[in-house]
């Protein structure tokens, strides 16, 4: 019959009217911004830097590889590698900047790093009156703590601790393997070393001649 769902849908907004009197849950919208929906786990808007420990600096995961720089589809991203005094590339970036005005909040940075240093943010509140310096966000306005991470994402969190730890683990056997190899090289080398040289025969003898002597 013509007009069967503009009815079901009215059914529904009258149920939800009247069940809402003694079950507030029941209420479609809420009074945002004061109270807020508590958003899924898997809710993503911008990237952000994830820091182990105290030191934003000392502790950032990312090591200026440019994965996700070359992976990002807008091209947002933008670091540099920070540099020593003679000019070799370290493992942390000096720059790095996201510019919230492009990005489209993909996830694919987050999905391609292979340190899990960066990941998707829950902010959405985000406003400036310059479109382009305002939302040009920096290092320092980008890391942000472990904890932080875990709050967000908990499931994804845990996960991650999992795959770091298997991965430590992993390279204290490999280093273990390593010195260990090294040891018996070592060792091997120092009996080397200590095994007796042999004599020198002194010239014109039958050993030193290779023949025989004569039979009397």
């Amino acid at each position: 019959m013509l007009g069967t769902g503009i009815i079901k849908g009215l059914l529904v907004t009258a149920k939800n009217l009247v069940g809402s009197y003694h079950d507030p849950r029941r209420l479609p919208t809420i009074e945002y911004p004061e109270k807020r929906y508590k958003l899924p786990e898997n809710f993503r808007s911008f990237p952000f830097l994830v820091y182990d420990g105290d030191d934003a600096r000392a502790g950032l995961r990312c090591v200026a590889c440019r994965i996700c720089e070359k992976e990002c589809p807008p091209q947002c991203i933008y670091i540099v590698p920070e540099r020593d005094e003679k000019g070799r590339v370290q493992k942390k970036p000096k720059i790095f900047d996201i510019d919230f005005s492009v990005c489209m909040g993909c996830g694919i940075c987050a999905e391609s790093c292979p340190f899990d240093s960066i990941k998707m943010d829950h902010a959405y509140e985000i406003t400036a009156t310059d479109r382009f310096a305002g939302l040009l966000r920096h290092l320092p306005q980008l890391a942000k703590p472990e904890a932080y991470h875990r709050a967000l994402h908990p499931a994804d969190a845990a996960e991650t601790d999992a795959r770091r730890a298997e991965d430590k683990r992993k390279a204290v056997e490999r280093a273990k393997a390593a010195a260990a190899a090294a040891a018996a090289k070592a060792g091997q080398a120092a009996q080397t070393a200590a095994a007796p040289a042999p004599q020198a025969v002194p010239p014109g003898t039958a050993a030193a001649s290779g023949t025989k002597p004569a039979a009397s």
